[in-house]
């Protein structure tokens, strides 16, 4: 399969593709459930990053068996969806936007594959974390479906489950952050260390703790993002019928 879809909170299928059957895949991190899904002409691999029932929390998502399990399926590029609060003004609610560099906050995730039980030690670069074709490829999408999405957002990533205080949120904004959620991190990297090409666009549900004087409730994300999810759906749909191939500098690192 040349692509796979990490759908996010609230975006548990492919709707508006042929959903398939679904595989049981084995690696050595465990075992992942993916379903097969057609997307006009191709085949594609979608995997539902919290379970196709959303019973998976943030900081229990087996990530390291997730994208194992994609580049045993042959997938050499990623789509993925992630559902975000904003710390910026430039992008309220319901805005999207492209993931270009990544703050982690995370802890005691398993982050990596390359853990040196071979004795050897890899350093991967992580300057350009999300690919440059695919994310120009979604912007390219975004215009011929006549939706907008920002070109670029730093993404902090928290633990969870628990949402941020609004101090947290002050002290990330000071950092740099534009937008929170807690489960982009370690995937991106993880690709990156398979050699797979990854791109993700996050979907603004919420103002960030603090921003806005309403708490936020997990309730009000998923039914913001079942209003939502059917934007990025089209994009992806765009990327996957109209994809061109490159050597692409996100797999030539991962060889280093």
């Amino acid at each position: 399969m040349l692509f796979a879809v990490i759908g996010g909170t609230g975006f548990y299928r492919m709707e508006d593709g042929e959903e398939g059957e679904r595989l049981t895949v084995g690696t050595r991190y465990g075992s992942v459930q993916v379903r097969r899904a057609r997307m006009g002409e191709m085949e594609v691999a979608f995997l539902a990053r919290h379970g196709f029932e959303h019973s998976l929390p943030p900081h229990r998502v087996n990530y390291r068996a997730n994208m194992a399990a994609l580049r045993e399926l042959g997938v050499a590029n990623v789509l993925a969806s992630a559902a975000v609060g904003s710390m910026s003004d430039r992008l309220p609610p319901g805005s999207l936007a492209l993931l270009t560099q990544f703050l982690d906050f995370t802890r005691g995730r398993a982050a990596t594959f390359f853990d040196g039980e071979e004795g050897k030690v890899v350093h991967v670069d992580v300057s350009d974390p999300y690919c440059p074709h695919l994310r120009g490829e979604l912007l390219t999408a975004a215009t011929e479906v006549n939706d907008r999405v920002h070109p670029e957002a730093t993404y902090v990533c928290a633990e969870g489950p628990r949402f941020e205080t609004p101090a947290e949120i002050r002290m990330f904004r000071q950092l740099g952050g534009d937008i929170v959620g807690m489960t982009n991190v370690p995937e991106v990297v993880l690709a990156r260390e398979a050699g797979m090409c990854y791109a993700a666009v996050a979907i603004v549900t919420n103002w960030a703790a603090g921003v806005s004087k309403e708490p936020v409730r997990h309730e009000d994300v998923t039914d913001f993002m079942d209003q939502q999810t059917p934007r990025v759906r089209a994009l992806f749909a765009h990327v996957v019928a109209n994809h061109t191939e490159t050597d692409c500098p996100c797999r030539a690192r991962a060889k280093r």
